[in-house]
């Protein structure tokens, strides 16, 4: 979703994340990290660099996927959906039965969407126009939330996650992919739109999410799996 603004990250909390790439617990460091500022918002006019063919290869959509274990029926919401890259792959992983809510704030991107989800026949997308605080999704009713390389743009993020949180079913899941700031895998990204582990996790678990997953399987992005934590935030 392109367009937010505020900034937000909360008090870093020590947590233990579990990297599927090692097989074993790894603290994350006690330091907090720098405040974090968002990102620039990229706008619909870059809309053709969301479809490139190079992206496949980039960032293993396949493999993200996966990575969700998704079943005919989920209920599943691609928030900051652009083109709606992957909120096709989505429509087609859940089936005629399942739904994705496709959430974006530029009604440009939305429009682009519907344009492509109806060249490929596909009708299950329910496309959705946000707002900077708010993706605008139902409460309690979501499977999985997916998040890619949006995140970091996000200009107002603690009222998002607050409502993120809020549209997750009891036992749903967010599935965040960022380009990595640590090292050089993502060097061809701006810095700006890279986050590191430290600022993720500063950022969401304060907000009432648990730490579930964290893969570093793909070429240039870290892939985190939240899930509620069990207390409610303090706001």
């Amino acid at each position: 979703m392109r367009h937010w603004r505020g900034r937000g990250a909360g008090r870093f909390v020590a947590v233990f994340a579990l990297s599927l790439s090692t097989g074993r617990a790894v603290p994350a460091t006690a330091d907090p990290p720098e405040e974090r500022r968002p990102a620039p918002v990229m706008t619909f006019h870059g809309a053709a660099w969301l479809e490139r063919e190079e992206r496949e290869r980039q960032e293993r959509p396949d493999e993200v996927l996966r990575a969700l274990g998704l079943r005919h029926g989920n209920v599943v919401a691609d928030v900051g959906c652009g083109t709606g890259y992957y909120s096709r792959r989505l429509a087609r992983a859940v089936g005629p039965s399942g739904k994705v809510y496709a959430v974006d704030i530029q009604p440009e991107m939305l429009d682009r969407l519907k344009d492509l989800a109806a060249r490929e026949g596909i009708s299950n997308i329910v496309p959705v126009l946000g707002a900077e605080d708010d993706p605008k999704l139902p409460r309690a009713a979501l499977d999985w939330i997916l998040l890619v390389d949006v995140y970091h743009e996000f200009q107002n993020p603690r009222p998002m996650l607050a409502r993120l949180r809020e549209s997750l079913a009891p036992q749903g899941r967010v599935a965040l992919v960022e380009f990595r700031a640590e090292g050089d895998s993502a060097a061809w990204i701006k810095p700006e739109h890279r986050m590191s582990v430290d600022q993720v996790l500063a950022e969401w678990i304060p907000a009432g999410f648990r730490l579930r997953e964290r893969r570093e399987t793909l070429p240039s992005q870290h892939l985190f799996v939240f899930g509620r934590a069990e207390t409610t935030p303090k706001r």
